[in-house]
């Protein structure tokens, strides 16, 4: 027997747009459309571009970076991108994408697997709508989720390309200005960005960070 959160959970799953979306235009979540939507207004996919996807799992943002970059080389008269995903989780084979399952992206070993499957050893574009295991302690959660971004900055100065982008998931809290600060230090241009398909309940937003400064 389910309890009221769990029918209220259900109910209002059920009635989501973006679920019955997800569905119909065969994404692996409703993740999809908070990217789909990021990208629509501010352009950080083009064909051709490389795509590193932090977090992949389940496969949902490397599907639209795919398509975006035309990875699959669906389009001929486009150029052809790459999007490679890394994730703790085993990710189910997806065409058009190269992915790393059962990966620590904060291991020094993934990095240089990374670079090894890269065709260019850097990225354009990283993508990052990971999450930590959440404890229920919202400060934790958040100190967690903050933790796991600066170390994506931190990666970046080894894979990311000059006057690159940045893309990653955070939950508001009082470190948020920490990272925001930091991206500042490495990028030109940073701003918070919460799509439409992220719950307004949710303490979700993300940091978009373009022109990367690094060499």
């Amino acid at each position: 027997k389910k309890t009221g959160t769990e029918h209220w959970w259900l109910e209002r799953h059920l009635k989501d747009p973006f679920v019955k979306a997800t569905k119909r235009q065969h994404y692996r979540c409703r993740s999809a459309f908070k990217l789909l939507e990021i990208d629509d207004k501010l352009h950080i996919l083009r064909p051709g571009l490389s795509v590193l996807d932090c977090g992949a799992a389940p496969g949902a943002w490397s599907q639209v970076a795919v398509e975006r970059v035309n990875a699959s080389g669906t389009d001929p008269a486009v150029p052809t991108g790459f999007v490679l995903g890394v994730d703790l989780l085993r990710i189910s084979p997806l065409e058009g994408a190269v992915f790393l399952s059962e990966a620590d992206i904060a291991d020094p070993r993934t990095l240089r697997m990374i670079q090894s499957l890269l065709p260019a050893e850097k990225v354009d574009v990283i993508l990052s709508d990971v999450a930590p295991n959440a404890t229920g302690i919202k400060e934790l959660d958040h100190q967690k989720l903050i933790n796991l971004c600066l170390g994506l900055l931190n990666l970046s100065q080894s894979i990311l390309k000059p006057k690159g982008t940045m893309l990653c998931k955070f939950w508001d809290g009082h470190e948020s200005r920490l990272l925001q600060n930091r991206l500042k230090e490495q990028f030109q241009d940073v701003r918070t960005i919460k799509p439409q398909a992220s719950r307004k309940e949710s303490a979700e937003s993300y940091y978009l960070a373009r022109l990367y400064k690094g060499k």
